[in-house]
């Protein structure tokens, strides 16, 4: 039978992975909200659209490896350009840049992220579960 300790470790990991989602739908939800935003200026570059990493790091009181949610980089694809002459962010060509921003890729990282919050949760509930009938078993 293994001791508290590693009930308390799993909920510390799954912890981990719970903050570095939360974290990554942060930025996703920064991504579609500016989606459509254009330059301050004319000819001037829109909002760029921000990657999260993640990175594994070891969590010295837990004895484990935890993920983190690492830098936040910028995605340097190309903006996308429309030709809008009557547009105020349009350059001498009449042309604007648009963040480089797919929704469809956004929503479909949201709901990969979502999936992974739930399934750290569910872990925290298990882990949880498993504590209480341990010191159920101890109290009878």
């Amino acid at each position: 039978m293994s001791d508290g300790s590693d009930f308390l470790r799993s909920m510390g990991i799954a912890t981990s992975g719970l903050r570095a989602q939360a974290g990554r739908m942060r930025v996703i939800a920064e991504n579609i909200a500016n989606a459509d935003s254009t330059a301050k200026t004319a000819g001037g570059d829109p909002y760029r659209r921000k990657v999260p990493t993640f990175s594994s790091e070891l969590d010295r009181s837990l004895e484990a490896r935890v993920v983190t949610l690492g830098k936040i980089k910028p995605d340097t694809s190309d903006f996308r350009v429309k030709h809008e002459p009557g547009n105020p962010a349009a350059d001498a060509n009449g042309n604007v840049k648009y963040p480089n921003v797919n929704s469809l890729v956004e929503m479909t990282d949201m709901r990969e992220a979502q999936r992974s919050y739930e399934a750290n949760l569910n872990i925290i509930s298990a882990t949880r579960r498993m504590l209480q009938r341990t010191l159920d078993i101890l109290k009878a």
